[in-house]
């Protein structure tokens, strides 16, 4: 269901006044989900945009590759295919790390009590069932790092629900020590991967960091991210993954694990990642 047109409006209000104060921002649909990539993008053909963890530019022009699309560009935000996206949008989100902000997302009652304890107070933004907390700072984001704790800052997106109250502090070590120390699931032993590499001159491109740390990555913030449908978001995130490093001889047993940790974060049994991954390599006859 369509927002009111009101409501419409004022969310692209709400993200140009964002945008002007260097607030990378972007327009979420229901489900407080972004906006999917246009069929040129799926599954990242397009080779990705300069600041997502892919290389190469993306010459779309519409609100695609989820939080790497946010922008502070006036221009691109009142644009045709955003002003499209504005027409159905629920929300405004904004990439917390590229406006140089961490947000502690606090689900729950018991996760803002152990806050309150163990890290420094900051601006405080109520939520639907919790609090954001800011801080002034970057770092790496991380799920799961407590009961009810996710960190967001760098390579993912948050939901804007005002200025909330109090003074931000700067991001403390107490913090950056959460992702460092995040507890993790057992992990499967991956199948290893022994793909011919194609004949080429020079190092692959892949193994450059830019490249394949940062696709890694991606996948799994795809994998996090999704909200329904995990299985086939699983599926097509290992398909995308296989499709763009599966030929060079680039993936490790590390990349995988890491594939098939996120996935079992959401849900995902070991045999459901195995199998995705099989058959994701079967269909592109590796």
């Amino acid at each position: 269901m369509t927002q009111p047109t009101d409501v419409r409006g004022e969310h692209l209000r709400t993200a140009l006044s964002l945008a002007a104060s260097g607030v990378p921002v972007l327009p979420l649909r229901a489900g407080k989900a972004p906006f999917g990539n246009c069929r040129r993008c799926a599954d990242n053909a397009c080779g990705g945009r300069p600041n997502m963890k892919t290389a190469g530019p993306c010459a779309c022009s519409g609100p695609c590759h989820a939080w790497a699309a946010a922008t502070t560009d006036p221009d691109v935000i009142s644009s045709g295919p955003w002003r499209r996206a504005w027409l159905t949008a629920s929300a405004v989100a904004y990439h917390p790390g590229g406006a140089g902000l961490t947000v502690v997302d606090l689900d729950n009652a018991d996760a803002i009590a152990w806050a309150r304890e163990h890290l420094p107070v900051t601006q405080t933004v109520p939520t639907t069932r919790g609090e954001h907390w800011l801080y002034l700072g970057r770092m790496q984001s991380a799920n799961g790092v407590r009961p009810g704790v996710d960190i967001k800052s760098t390579m993912a997106y948050a939901r804007w629900l005002g200025f909330g109250a109090g003074a931000m502090g700067y991001l403390p070590d107490s913090v950056r020590a959460l992702a460092v120390s995040k507890p993790a699931p057992a992990r499967p032993t991956p199948q290893a991967l022994a793909v011919p590499t194609p004949a080429r001159r020079g190092e692959c491109r892949h193994r450059t960091p830019v490249f394949l740390e940062r696709g890694i990555a991606m996948a799994e913030q795809c994998i996090t991210d999704a909200t329904s449908g995990v299985h086939n978001a699983v599926y097509r995130t290992f398909l995308a993954v296989l499709s763009t490093h599966g030929r060079c001889g680039c993936l490790t047993e590390d990349h995988i694990t890491r594939l098939f940790t996120a996935a079992q974060t959401k849900g995902e049994t070991a045999r459901h990642c195995t199998e995705a991954w099989t058959n994701a390599r079967t269909r592109l006859g590796l």
